[in-house]
């Protein structure tokens, strides 16, 4: 752990800041140019947007089909789903801090004629809840759910608390005409994707969507044991994402293969796909 975050461990921290954001435009191949809001935190890395990056997704999307984007941040995920779907199709977002979700509304709003994309403030929860989460700095960039790891570990030490829905039952309630057309879902949760998974394990089941999950650098040989498990018995097979943002390896990974790697993103496969 740096000594900075040490530092701001034991109480010193600076006071919480926010930060707008800078509207940019992308050609893609589309008939216009893209926009994409970049929000200006200074430890934010600068997004691009391109047409390889909409290719990548429709090897797995075609238009009209729905998709869910959870831990979207600022939406550089969701807009490039969101393209390759179509406005025949939705993306729906959620990102429970609010210190950038005005972003990703923005995001979801600038390219009306080429997108549909709903936003909810909220993470994906075993139940209808307020839950804490930590981030790296007062402008809350980097963070999540870090359960079952130590804070002097993962360093992040400001809190927030932030809403969580059970995300099956937003689905089913909310969303229930899109079900039958849900074809992808992406989780980015800093060691929480295990268990916002596991919370709707009915839908996975039923409608057997591609994930894009991350296995994140602090968690244990346990959590990714269990990760494993509970993908590979709910009817997936599980690939290494070698380039962003889903090309993968060709060869199926296995049990032993989850402490290969410190950092990394996986692609799950329904197996009857």
């Amino acid at each position: 752990m740096k000594i900075k975050n040490l530092i701001e461990l034991i109480g010193f921290r600076s006071k919480p800041r926010q930060y707008r954001y800078a509207v940019k435009e992308f050609k893609t191949g589309f008939d216009k140019p893209v926009r994409y809001a970049q929000w200006l935190h200074p430890r934010e890395t600068a997004k691009t947007l391109t047409a390889e990056m909409v290719t990548a997704y429709q090897e797995f999307l075609n238009e009209g089909d729905f998709c869910i984007d959870i831990g979207a941040h600022t939406g550089d995920s969701t807009l490039p789903m969101a393209l390759a779907v179509g406005t025949k199709g939705c993306v729906l977002a959620l990102e429970p801090n609010p210190y950038v979700y005005h972003v990703l509304e923005k995001n979801a709003r600038l390219n009306p004629e080429q997108t549909h994309i709903k936003t909810l403030m909220a993470a994906a929860t075993p139940e209808e809840q307020f839950i804490e989460f930590e981030y790296s700095d007062s402008g809350f960039c980097n963070g999540g759910r870090h359960e079952n790891i130590s804070s002097l570990k993962h360093g992040h030490s400001y809190k927030l608390s932030v809403f969580g829905i059970n995300l099956s039952n937003e689905l089913n309630n909310d969303f229930a005409a899109w079900l039958n057309r849900l074809k992808f879902i992406k989780v980015d949760a800093e060691g929480f994707d295990l268990y916002i998974l596991q919370s709707i394990a009915d839908i996975l089941k039923t409608y057997k969507p591609y994930i894009k999950a991350e296995v994140f650098k602090n968690t244990d040989e346990k959590y990714r044991e269990d990760l494993f498990s509970f993908l590979s018995d709910t009817g997936y097979k599980i690939y290494r994402v070698t380039e962003e943002p889903v090309r993968h390896d060709n060869q199926e990974m296995h049990l032993a293969d989850m402490n290969q790697w410190k950092h990394f993103d996986i692609i799950c496969l329904p197996e009857e796909k």
